[in-house]
């Protein structure tokens, strides 16, 4: 995976540390269909968020409990407190910053598109390509929003996961499908064979972080400061790797 792509991005600045309520598990949104940051594999929530998830529960003292969710309900259960912190490939923009405070970002990613092999060049710009096909996304997230923006014209499809979609794609029901670049191309080596490969255009440029409530300052803190342990260590860059072994 190219280097300029996923990166591993420092803290942005040192944060005191709060007391952290030891007292009850870290109950952890996850919205498990984003291999392989979050998915579930043999009923078990597995991948980089989760492992994630268990290194900051254990730098807090606390257990951590996942609360799986459609990714269109993240971030209202979180508002409703029925969540403490959201850990599933979630990018910072400018609408949840509005509402959340985020973590410091621990990685970089973009927007690519997973294509059949025959139209890999049909789509190179995919700027222009893509302006009246049929696209398949994830409805909420940040790839449904730039194709809302950037392909005004394109036929939105809509599916539950990406492995939902690649298989829609593989089948010929959609031309394409949009997402963070860690799952297309975690999609790209598992369906290989069925002639799925990842398009040359990267569509955005944007860093991966967990929000939280902005009046849980005191959680905000602790996890930043786990956080900059972990990147310190190494752990952070383990996991990631774990995952990603493409990752540079």
């Amino acid at each position: 995976m190219p280097a300029w792509l996923l990166v591993f991005v420092s803290p942005l600045s040192s944060t005191s540390v709060h007391a952290a309520d030891s007292s009850s598990p870290l109950r952890v949104g996850v919205a498990p269909t984003m291999p392989p940051m979050i998915f579930k594999e043999g009923g078990k929530v597995v991948g980089a968020e989760a492992d994630l998830a268990q290194v900051l529960g254990r730098e807090l003292h606390r257990s951590v409990t996942f609360v799986e969710l459609d990714w269109i309900d993240l971030l209202d259960a979180l508002e409703a407190g029925k969540i403490d912190i959201v850990m599933s490939s979630m990018s910072i923009t400018r609408a949840r910053l509005a509402r959340f405070a985020f973590s410091d970002p621990y990685l970089r990613v973009g927007q690519m598109a997973l294509v059949r092999a025959d139209d890999k060049f049909r789509f190179s710009p995919l700027g222009s390509g893509l302006g009246s096909q049929k696209v398949g996304l994830i409805k909420g997230t940040t790839a449904d929003l730039l194709a809302q923006q950037e392909f005004p014209r394109a036929k939105r499809k809509y599916y539950k996961s990406g492995e939902e979609a690649a298989q829609a794609l593989a089948k010929k029901k959609i031309d394409a499908y949009i997402s963070d670049s860690t799952m297309i191309w975690y999609l790209a080596g598992k369906y290989e064979t069925e002639g799925l490969v990842v398009a040359s255009t990267v569509f955005s440029d944007e860093t991966l972080a967990w929000p939280m409530r902005r009046s849980d300052q005191g959680l905000v803190d602790s996890v930043n400061q786990a956080l900059k342990s972990m990147n310190q260590s190494g752990e952070l860059n383990q996991v990631l790797k774990r995952w990603m072994p493409k990752l540079q």
